[in-house]
C-alpha cells in the first residue's frame, strides 16, 4: 500500500526526481493531483475522474530511444479503461502508451501499433515494469514480480526524442487532447525509465526496492 499524500500540489509547481535514470524533471499538473517530494515509496493520487488532472514528465536530455524499461506502481478499482504513460512526439500521439483496458488487459503501443497482455485480475496494488527493444522488437511485461508472455512489436523502430510525456492520462494530441473517461482515478508512484533493456533479475528486484543505477 502507498503512504498517504501530504500536501494538495498547486498548478505548475516543480519538483526534481532524483530516482529516475533518465533525469526527468516532473511538472504537476492542476489541481485535483496530490503528492509527496519523495517518490520512493509514496504516489500521486487522482481521487476523481478529471481531464486535467496529470503529471507531466520533462526530460532534460532528449535522444531517440531503441529500448526502454518503464517501472511503476498503480492500485486503483476501475473497471473501465484508463492510462497509466503517455509518451507523444509530435508524429505519434502514441509512441510510448502503457493503457488498463478493461479488467484483464494491459496494453502496450509503441509507435502507434499495440500488443495486449493478458493478466489475472486484482483489486490489490500492482507493480509494473514494461519493456520493450527494437534489435529484437520483444515487448515484456512484468505484473508483481511475474514475467507475462513476451510479444513481438516494431522490430528495428525508434523512438523519435521529441517529446511530451504525461502519467495518468492519454494524449490524443501532442501534449494535449486530455478526456475524463482515459483519467485514471487512484494512486500511482515510484516511477522509474531506464534507457535500456533489464534483465529479469533487476525487473524481479524492482517490485521491492528499484536500485538499478545504470541508464542517462
Amino acid at each position: 500500500m502507498f503512504s498517504p499524500p501530504q500536501d494538495l500540489i498547486e498548478q505548475k509547481w516543480r519538483m526534481n526526481m532524483k530516482k529516475l535514470p533518465l533525469c526527468f524533471l516532473v511538472i504537476l499538473s492542476l489541481s485535483n493531483a496530490f503528492a509527496q517530494t519523495d517518490l520512493s515509496g509514496k504516489a500521486f493520487v487522482f481521487p476523481v475522474e478529471s481531464e486535467d488532472s496529470y503529471v507531466v514528465l520533462t526530460p532534460q536530455v532528449e535522444k531517440p530511444l531503441k529500448a526502454f524499461t518503464l517501472c511503476l506502481k498503480v492500485y486503483t478499482d476501475l473497471t473501465r479503461s484508463f492510462a497509466l504513460f503517455s509518451y507523444a512526439t509530435p508524429s505519434h500521439f502514441n509512441e510510448i502508451l502503457l493503457l488498463k483496458r478493461g479488467p484483464p488487459l494491459y496494453v502496450l503501443a509503441i509507435g502507434n501499433k499495440e500488443v495486449v497482455f493478458q493478466i489475472p485480475q486484482t483489486t490489490t496494488p500492482r507493480h509494473l515494469c514494461v519493456s520493450w527493444e527494437s534489435e529484437s522488437g520483444i515487448a515484456e511485461l512484468w505484473i508483481d514480480e511475474k514475467p507475462m508472455v513476451r510479444k513481438a512489436l516494431q522490430q528495428g523502430y525508434t523512438l523519435g526524442s521529441k517529446s511530451k510525456i504525461i502519467l495518468a492520462q492519454d494524449q490524443d494530441s501532442f501534449g494535449g487532447g486530455f478526456q475524463k473517461v482515459q483519467s485514471l482515478v487512484g494512486d500511482i508512484g515510484d516511477v522509474f525509465m531506464w534507457d535500456s533493456v533489464l534483465s529479469p533479475e533487476e525487473m524481479y528486484s524492482c517490485g521491492t526496492l528499484c536500485v538499478v543505477t545504470r541508464g542517462d
